[in-house]
This record gives structure tokens, C-alpha cells and sequence, in this order.
């Protein structure tokens, strides 16, 4: 991308030039356009730290490029005190380049366990409503390739399969929205350098140094891990290598449910045939946890022990009936139907 190609007469495309002129920031937004390779309206995720505000600024220049409509939102969850003056205080950092950031607040009353993953939840289901409302369906989050590799030791922590312990992928849908992560290939450090040069300013969650947290216990482990050698190149290509075996585990899941499921009423219900399951264990373990995932219109997948158990019952010959995922699942004749719990 040329310099000139931002139109230097509006006060916000020269600040957005003055930056770019830093060498780093110029390659590392290089290599943002060709990852994100988006030309339709998009909206960012915002929290106010490093990552998502280095996600801001690369967006903003994207958008002025390809003529698109970037509109910006930050979830407050009102788990901390501070929380709403931080976000006022993101929304004027923002401002000075001409980012209107507006701010979705999580009202009601508040989780006591499991704090960090119900907060992800609901920032998710937040972001998706004002997704559908502005009818725009792509969205794009901050994680870096330090998330990555700290999501792949939590996963492995607690058990999870292959999929469970790759899901961060750059690109994945839910209900008909895109979630976009275009910085996984960039590092924590590239994203902190771009939000220091950019903004001068940033918020940092009190929570990130929280050690009751198990993402920070994590954190500290992978700093240990790297000062004894760990190198992310080759985690990387172990990822990789393991993306590769995921991806034709998932070319069998998507053959076993076109061939052996039967949607009727609009999707309102899902037949799954004898075949269905006598197919390789994680096949019949994917195509019924995805299965669940849309007839229970759930945006994470139920947890893997309770598809396991399900899986178990159905193998009885006495199985009649279930709930599972906001899900019924009936036993008619030799015919699973699968239709959502009222």
C-alpha cells in the first residue's frame, strides 16, 4: 500500500500517514491487509488493551483503503469497579483518530465461578446481537499467536481433543457470522509496539496479572517454558501439522451429517440415521456435537464429557429420550430425532 493512497486532505488520514511512516508499523500493517483479505463492512471487538487497540488502528487504515465501514464496540461487563470509566476512557483514545466506539454494557447480576469464561460468553452473544442489528457478518477479535499458544496448554490441561486444542482458527462462521482473528500470526510484542507508537496509551486489565486465573497461571508457565527453549516456530508447525489431520477428520464429520441426517420443519428438527453412528468414534463424536450446536442454537459446543455420555445412553437398546444442549433427543424405531427443548 502506497502512503498516497490515504487521502492526506482529512485531518484523521494524516495522522493515520504520520504513523505508517514508521517502518515496523508499515510491514506489520502489510502483512494485516494481506491476512484480513475482507471487502465487505466489518465490526471490531475493542477492550482497550494493546491487543484490540493495535486491532484499531490496523482496521482503520483498512477500511480507509478499501472504502468500508469498520464500526467499533467494547463490552463493558461491569466485573470490575473501574470498568465504565475505562471504557470513556478507550472510547477518547480512539477518538483522536476518528473511531466512534460505542459501548455494550452487561447488566444484571454477575457469575461468583467460572468468571473469565461466562464474561467470554456473554461479551460474544453481546457483539453478535449488534451484529445482526447492523446486518453486518463479519467481526473481528484481537488474539495474537501468544493466545494461540496459551489456549493450546489450557485445552490440553483440561483434557480436550484434537479440535478442542486448535480452535483458534483465523476464520470460523456461527449462525451465519463471521468471526475473523487476523492477528494470529503476529506476536504480543508486535501489537504492544504499534499501540505504544500509536496511541501513547493503553488499558491494562488488573486481571491479566490475577494469578486465581488459570489463562495467567498459564502465562507465567509459557514465560518459563521460553526461557528454557521453547521455540514458537516449531509450536507452530506442530499446530499446523495438527490442523492438517483436524481438517480431514472434519471432511468425514461434514460427509457422515449430509449423508446421514435429515433436517425437516425448516431445521426445527434433525433426523440421524442408524449410519449415523457407525462411523469412526471421533466422527459420530463431531457430527453429533455439531448437530446439538445448531438444533440448541449454541454458540460453543456442549462440553465433550456429556456428548460422550449421550453417545453411551443412545448404544442402549432401552434409550427412549434426552436432553442435551438445550436439546431432546428421542428414540423413534431406529432413528434419532433431535429437535430443540421448549
Amino acid at each position: 500500500m502506497s502512503l498516497k493512497n490515504l487521502n492526506a486532505s482529512n485531518k484523521t488520514h494524516k495522522l493515520l500517514i504520520e504513523k505508517l511512516r514508521n517502518k515496523k508499523i508499515f510491514q506489520i500493517y502489510k502483512k494485516f491487509e494481506k491476512n484480513l483479505n475482507l471487502n465487505q463492512n466489518f465490526i471490531v471487538a475493542v477492550s482497550g488493551g494493546p491487543d484490540s487497540l493495535a486491532l484499531s488502528f490496523l482496521a482503520k487504515v483498512y477500511s480507509i483503503k478499501k472504502s468500508l465501514n469498520a464500526s467499533y464496540f467494547l463490552v463493558d461487563h461491569k466485573l470490575r469497579e473501574n470498568s465504565s470509566s475505562e471504557a470513556k476512557i478507550v472510547k477518547k483514545i480512539l477518538s483522536k483518530f476518528s473511531i466512534k466506539l460505542g459501548i455494550l454494557k452487561w447488566n444484571g447480576k454477575k457469575p461468583k465461578n467460572n468468571i473469565q469464561s461466562i464474561a467470554r460468553n456473554k461479551r460474544y452473544a453481546l457483539l453478535k446481537k449488534q451484529s445482526n442489528k447492523l446486518k453486518i457478518n463479519h467481526i473481528l477479535l484481537g488474539h495474537h499467536k501468544d493466545d494461540l499458544i496459551e489456549n493450546f496448554f489450557i485445552r490440553m490441561l483440561r483434557g480436550s481433543g484434537l479440535n478442542g486444542m486448535i480452535s483458534f482458527d483465523e476464520r470460523s462462521e456461527n449462525n451465519k457470522i463471521n468471526i475473523i482473528r487476523p492477528l494470529l500470526k503476529f506476536s504480543k510484542k508486535d501489537l504492544l509496539f504499534i499501540s505504544t507508537k500509536v496511541f501513547d496509551e493503553y488499558i491494562e486489565d488488573p486481571s491479566n496479572e490475577n494469578k486465581i486465573f488459570q489463562r495467567v497461571k498459564i502465562r507465567n508457565l509459557i514465560k518459563k517454558l521460553q526461557s528454557e527453549g521453547l521455540d514458537t516456530q516449531k509450536f507452530d508447525l506442530t499446530i499446523n501439522n495438527l490442523k492438517f489431520a483436524n481438517n480431514s477428520i472434519k471432511f468425514y464429520t461434514q460427509i457422515n451429517i449430509i449423508n446421514n441426517s435429515n433436517a425437516v420443519n425448516n431445521k426445527k428438527k434433525i433426523l440421524l440415521n442408524k449410519e449415523f453412528f457407525n462411523q469412526p468414534k471421533e466422527v459420530v463424536f463431531r457430527s453429533l456435537t455439531e448437530i446439538i450446536k445448531i438444533i440448541g442454537k449454541k454458540y460453543y459446543p456442549v462440553r465433550g464429557k456429556k456428548i460422550d455420555n449421550v453417545l453411551e445412553l443412545i448404544k442402549n437398546k432401552s434409550f427412549l429420550k434426552t436432553t442435551l444442549g438445550n436439546c431432546i433427543l428421542k428414540k423413534v424405531n431406529n432413528t434419532i430425532i433431535v429437535s430443540k427443548e421448549r
